[in-house]
């Protein structure tokens, strides 16, 4: 089972949030999510080294934060904080 599929099922949040301790696009995303009334889970790669290397393997994606929609059956990538903002509009 891929680590994003296995965050996910573990949580009841809305959104999973794959991110690092000094980066202001992490705070958005959450800044984001709070004004909508959204949950998230945050999974900081800078307390899970390993973590970072599973999530670009399974997204592709290089940059924090990697933003995962947890509402459906099954979990969907969405980006960073840029394709995060226009997906919840």
């Amino acid at each position: 089972m891929s680590r994003v599929v296995k965050d996910a099922q573990a949580s009841d949040a809305d959104f999973i949030v794959y991110s690092t301790t000094f980066c202001p696009y992490c705070v958005a995303v959450k800044r984001l999510f709070d004004s909508k009334g959204l949950t998230y889970e945050e999974f900081n790669f800078d307390h899970e080294p390993d973590a970072r290397y599973e999530v670009v393997a399974e997204t592709g994606h290089r940059t924090v934060p990697v933003v995962i929609d947890n509402r459906g059956e099954n979990p969907m990538f969405i980006g960073g904080f840029d394709e995060t903002q226009r997906y919840l509009r």
